[in-house]
């Protein structure tokens, strides 16, 4: 079997057992080449193992995962074909960037300019000369992933890339990854936070306790907000019991006093609540965010959803209680 150079890497029916505990449960996803893939749990959710069985550092219990159509550890030169930063990257106490990074160019067998090049690229050419234990752990991360981008990898597998970035230094990553995404290469992100990865991102997998949540495009996930109205009146019970005969709802009460509807606009409501006679002082869209949808995900309120499906609640509907 030969790589298709393609970059696309391709998690089939993996698992991963440690002792009693089952770390990782039948995931299956496909990582495309020209996307950022953010790949999120909570932390213990099993991310980083995942992680390491598709760079071929912990064996699978069962299933394979594929980078360019071959097993990590028959890809002929590895770090030309993946950059990877994981936690707890080291970094040798006397040794300047630079050095630091010459060395693992020679490891790989690529010039040492290569060095400069990717300082350059991650923005630390002039902290060149410095060494890592003086950096913070932002600069840190950035050297981390100069280290990844030696071999001009195809593939760039990155576990946790915000942590210790300031909000320049996430703008930065983000724009970054975007862009080697647009030259056709294989961004795969993983994060604990949404939020953290949400413009950035194209396609996500959410895990929670090794099992997959949600697999498929990041605008399908926006496409499950839950939306509804807020309505501010004047009689409240009366304008509940007028849309109950219209035959809107479900209705409820929030703590402001105010009567949240979904599945109806606010032209539908005001029709109704004119047509009644009552007094309504205001109404407001209210969406819930997709970082709300991604703790419902990994709170377990979802079961698992098929490759390129979308969640499916336990129930089969979103229900009328937020």
């Amino acid at each position: 079997m030969r790589s298709d150079g393609s970059g696309r890497i391709v998690v089939q029916g993996l698992s991963k057992v440690f002792g009693r505990v089952a770390a990782v449960q039948d995931l299956s996803f496909v990582v495309e080449p020209g996307s950022v893939t953010g790949f999120l749990g909570p932390n213990g959710a099993g991310k980083t193992t995942t992680l390491r069985m598709i760079l071929g550092l912990v064996t699978p219990t069962s299933g394979v995962s594929t980078i360019s159509g071959l097993p990590y550890d028959r890809l002929g030169s590895p770090a030309r074909v993946v950059g990877a930063v994981l936690e707890n990257e080291g970094f040798h106490p006397k040794r300047t960037a630079r050095n630091h990074l010459r060395v693992y160019a020679a490891a790989i067998g690529v010039p040492d300019q290569r060095a400069d090049h990717v300082l350059g690229l991650v923005g630390l050419s002039e902290a060149a000369n410095r060494k890592p234990g003086e950096f913070s752990l932002g600069m840190r991360q950035r050297l981390a992933l100069a280290t990844a981008l030696l071999g001009d990898p195809r593939v760039l597998v990155l576990d946790e890339p915000a942590n210790g970035l300031d909000p320049e230094g996430i703008l930065w990553l983000r724009n970054f990854l975007r862009a080697y995404a647009r030259e056709g290469r294989t961004v795969l992100v993983s994060s604990h936070l949404l939020s953290e990865v949400e413009q950035t991102i194209d396609q996500v997998v959410i895990i929670s306790q090794g099992v997959t949540r949600y697999f498929g495009a990041l605008e399908q996930l926006r496409a499950n907000q839950r939306s509804r109205v807020l309505v501010e009146a004047g009689d409240p019970p009366a304008v509940v019991k007028a849309l109950q005969v219209a035959g809107f709802g479900p209705l409820e009460m929030i703590p402001d006093g105010r009567i949240a509807v979904a599945g109806a606009t606010r032209r539908q409501i005001g029709d109704v609540v004119a047509k009644a006679g009552l007094a309504v002082y205001g109404m407001d869209d209210d969406r819930a965010d997709l970082e709300e949808l991604f703790f419902q995900l990994t709170n377990g309120q979802f079961a698992a959803a098929p490759p390129g499906g979308f969640p499916v609640a336990q129930d089969q509907a979103w229900g009328g209680q937020r």
